[in-house]
């Protein structure tokens, strides 16, 4: 299966959004914050978003009525996973392959705003 790719401008975007939300709200706030702060950052830059997309599982070919909860979806290429924990752990960066996977997306994000600096708390993740 071809895998969706998305351009690094639009990525370069997306990540000095979420720096303009970070350096505006600083750490220590919750997921949810971060997450609408961003949809709104995003939409005053004119990317196309969605939040909290539904992403269907299935199995054996057959949906199984179950779905994760994507929190950012940007040009129906990349996904972000916004986080705000003291650190990245190995089931956050499987939790964002699975849904590249499902999505059948190439890249993605895990963003995490509980940092000093948001570049420190950017991870690409790529299948």
């Amino acid at each position: 299966m071809e895998l969706i790719e998305c351009s690094e401008e639009l990525i370069e975007r997306v990540l000095d959004a979420a720096t303009n939300v970070h350096r505006a709200l600083g750490s220590g706030l919750l997921e949810s914050v971060y997450e609408a702060a961003l949809m709104m950052e995003l939409a005053d830059m004119g990317i196309a978003a969605k939040r909290q997309v539904e992403i269907p599982v299935s199995y054996r070919g057959q949906n199984l009525g179950l779905a994760f909860r994507a929190d950012i979806i940007v040009e129906n290429c990349l996904v972000l996973e916004i986080k705000a924990v003291e650190r990245v752990t190995d089931l956050h960066l499987a939790q964002i392959m699975n849904y590249q996977k499902l999505l059948g997306f190439k890249r993605g994000y895990i963003l995490n705003f509980n940092r000093k600096l948001m570049k420190e708390g950017i991870k690409r993740v790529s299948i």
